[in-house]
């Protein structure tokens, strides 16, 4: 979750905010993600097998939010990771978010994977 303003001309498009429709469609296309309450944000809880394979999980996703520069709203308890991507400077959810949370699920396969 980045709420800079700084964005290139080529990352203004993944800054705009998504349309209500086009957010519940993604999220139904991509079960167990969900739309928060306002549309304004995306939520997901990622279960694991231990605490550190909650911790590998979020160690995975790190570098990603990093080069995204753009990043999540989450905790960490036991063997959960509870989710919460938003742009804030945007008011809501942009593509920014949606490739987030992509990274997130194959972090999440990797990590299930790896047992």
């Amino acid at each position: 979750m980045n709420d800079s303003t700084d964005a290139s001309p080529e990352e203004a498009p993944r800054r705009e905010r998504l349309s209500d429709d086009d957010l519940r469609s993604w999220a139904a296309d991509h079960h167990p993600w969900a739309v928060g309450t306002g549309s304004d944000r995306l939520l997901r809880e990622y279960r694991f097998e231990s605490f550190g394979a909650a911790m590998r999980f979020m160690a995975k996703v790190a570098p990603v939010a990093d080069e995204l520069d753009h990043h999540p709203k989450w905790e960490n308890v036991h063997d959960r990771v509870t989710v919460e991507l938003s742009t804030h400077d945007r008011g809501g959810v942009t593509e920014l978010d949606l490739e987030l949370a992509g990274a997130m699920d194959r972090a999440a396969h990797e990590v299930e994977i790896g047992k």
